[in-house]
Formats: structure tokens, sequence, C-alpha cells
């Protein structure tokens, strides 16, 4: 039940038909210029290229402008109360980035207010 014969039944043996195997046919999205489907009733997100600067400022710079500002640092410029992020590993931080729905914007946020997207410059 619910699959389909493919080959039939002569005496004791089964004899297949190579063209009656079902294959399963992928394309190559290599170098695909289509863009994922978007409902036309969602909200436009314009949002430029995230770049390495943009993440350190999301990530980063407020916490060094605290410490900054209230002395929490030491002679090198490294903070004494290092926060979770400070603390990985380059190799750390690579992977906690690459594991499946690490995402910098989760944050939940109202239709229609402010886009999340939206850097301030």
């Amino acid at each position: 039940r619910g699959t389909r014969e493919v080959g039939y039944k002569v005496g004791n043996r089964y004899i297949e038909i190579p063209e009656k195997i079902p294959e399963l046919i992928v394309p190559d999205l290599e170098n695909c210029e289509l863009k994922p489907y978007a409902s036309y009733r969602s909200n436009r997100v314009v949002q430029s290229e995230f770049t390495p600067r943009d993440l350190f400022n999301a990530i980063y710079a407020e916490k060094i402008r605290e410490d900054f500002e209230a002395g929490k640092l030491d002679e090198a410029g490294n903070p004494l109360e290092p926060s979770e992020y400070e603390l990985l590993t380059p190799q750390q931080a690579k992977d906690n980035a690459s594991k499946t729905g690490t995402d910098l914007f989760t944050a939940r946020y109202d239709r229609e207010g402010p886009s999340p997207f939206k850097m301030n410059e």
C-alpha cells in the first residue's frame, strides 16, 4: 500500500524494470539568483549588509564604553570584569555563530513599531 511495483514476477523470479524505479532529481542551486519567497502581506524590511563593524557595535561597543566610563579596564584596555562574550575563544565564538537557530535579531517586535533590522549609525 502506498508504493508501486517496480517490476513483475515470472514464476519464482522477480524482474525489475529500471525505468520504474523512482529517483529523486534535485536541482543544483549553486549560483541561484532567486530569493526566498515572502508573502506580499509581510512588512518590507530594508537592511544594508551586516558588516563586522556592525556586529562589533551590536555585541561589544556598549560594554566597552560602560567599562571605560566606570574605570573597569586595566592598563592594556582589557576588561576587569569580562562578559560571557569576552571570555569566548575565537573558535568558541565561531562554533556558537554557526549553530542552528543562531540569530542576532531574535527579539520579537511590534509590526507597527521600529524595525529591529535597522542599525543606528
